[in-house]
């Protein structure tokens, strides 16, 4: 059994563990509310954006336009796929389930091409031997539109040479707080079917009104697409981190549970342990007093004598065993 020195540093220890989760759940959660608030401070522009490509695929049905581009021609395309995962673990499942729907996704692809945003992606496709195509460090934890942007310029760029044929990223969407789905969505080349025509206030009925752009349809939509896309994946972006935090919040509120109960069995084992003890050093104090008392002879009892004369004079004489006494 152990000792009450042993019971009581594992207290101390599991004591500063449960204050640690504590401080990571504070952490997350306002990390969480922080992105979402960056989000939706432009979220407003990316539906602007996408309801104006929705508009001109409405009125300009028949144009042909590189960035919808399906390319039927080329026999094995080419498929990049930007992976978001975390920075570092203590978050559940998240990074093992967009790990292991990468990896389906890589084994169905002809010829692959990966580009990892995170470290535990990076790590795990090194432990591998798998080489990245592409990586994008400091992103993952600190997910803003610039680095969207810088992202989405590479890959653009891939796609209009010819080098990546289609462009997936794979991320975590969290529907609810409590659930928490790994998607793949495609960034290129665009599916008009995706884009659904919402006619304006006072279009009702009115299907093809003429409307012009300047300079042209394909121009505009060379503007637009890449701020779309940039959306897409800024929105990716900002749900993984979400949910990442979401995940590592759960996480760490069940450490704290677990570290709650443990707390309390280890201070009842510490409270009998304590008692035992306490209990031992006691009767073994009452033990050898008794086996003192049996062990030393007890003194023999002393009488004195004493005998009194009257003497002629009158006075008192007194003798004992000891000696006289006048």
């Amino acid at each position: 059994m152990a000792g009450i020195k042993e019971i009581r540093t594992r207290i101390d220890s599991v004591q500063q563990t449960l204050k640690i989760t504590n401080a990571m759940y504070l952490i997350s959660s306002s990390k969480m509310r922080k992105a979402r608030q960056q989000f939706n401070v432009v979220r407003p522009f990316f539906q602007k954006v996408t309801e104006t490509i929705s508009d001109i695929l409405h009125h300009s049905p028949t144009m042909d336009h590189i960035y919808f581009d399906k390319r039927p021609n080329v026999p094995e395309h080419t498929v990049g796929y930007v992976v978001i995962t975390g920075d570092k673990g203590l978050a559940g499942a998240y990074n093992h389930n967009v790990l292991r729907l990468t990896e389906e996704r890589i084994a169905a692809a002809s010829r692959p091409m990966l580009f990892l945003i995170g470290q535990v992606g990076r790590s795990y496709f090194a432990q591998r031997g798998v080489a990245a195509d592409g990586e994008f460090l400091y992103t993952a934890q600190d997910p803003t539109y610039s680095r969207a942007e810088e992202i989405c310029d590479t890959l653009i760029d891939l796609f209009r040479q010819g080098t990546l044929d289609e462009v997936y990223v794979v991320y975590t969407d969290m529907i609810t707080p409590m659930r928490l789905e790994t998607k793949v969505q495609q960034l290129l080349p665009l599916d008009p079917d995706t884009f659904a025509w919402q006619p304006r206030p006072g279009e009702e009925g009115v299907s093809q009104q003429k409307v012009t752009y300047v300079p042209d349809e394909c121009q505009v939509l060379d503007h637009l697409v890449p701020d779309y896309v940039k959306g897409v994946l800024y929105g990716a972006l900002v749900e993984s981190f979400c949910s990442e935090q979401n995940a590592r919040m759960m996480a760490m509120d069940s450490a704290s549970t677990n570290a709650r109960e443990m707390l309390k069995s280890l201070s009842l084992w510490y409270n009998r342990v304590r008692q035992a003890a306490i209990t031992q050093e006691i009767t073994e104090i009452v033990g050898g007093t008794q086996q003192q008392e049996q062990e030393v002879p007890q003194a023999p009892r002393r009488t004195l004598r004493r005998t009194v004369r009257f003497l002629a004079d009158g006075s008192r004489e007194e003798q004992g065993r000891n000696g006289q006494c006048n």
